[in-house]
């Protein structure tokens, strides 16, 4: 599948997740303070629960349930009790708008 238009880079509010649901994927997608976006997994590999409702902060997104913080760029788990990542979207910009596939993933 190819890429698809997920929003307008101005419709994400700076420094929070927005969750967007690609071919069954829920996907989280964070716009930081640089104007950089970031998409992962939308669903915390701890508890079952949206990373899109938790908090972003220097380069993390926080799971409100339980505070595993998972690295925008990575899908890495930087804090317990979560110890597996979520994957991580490649992002694509174009003409002001958010492109993301959801059947790629990276490996970083």
């Amino acid at each position: 599948m190819a890429s698809v238009r997920v929003c307008a880079i101005d419709d994400l509010a700076v420094n929070e997740a927005s969750r967007f649901v690609l071919e069954g994927q829920p996907i989280a997608v964070v716009k930081d303070a640089a104007g950089d976006v970031f998409a992962i997994g939308d669903t915390c590999t701890h508890g079952d629960i949206s990373l899109s409702e938790g908090f972003v902060e220097g380069g993390t997104l926080e799971c409100w349930a339980h505070g595993s913080m998972f690295s925008l760029k990575t899908g890495k788990p930087l804090t317990l009790p979560a110890y597996e990542p979520v994957p991580v979207y490649q992002v694509e910009l174009k003409d002001g708008d958010v492109h993301i596939d959801p059947a790629v993933t990276l490996t970083v």
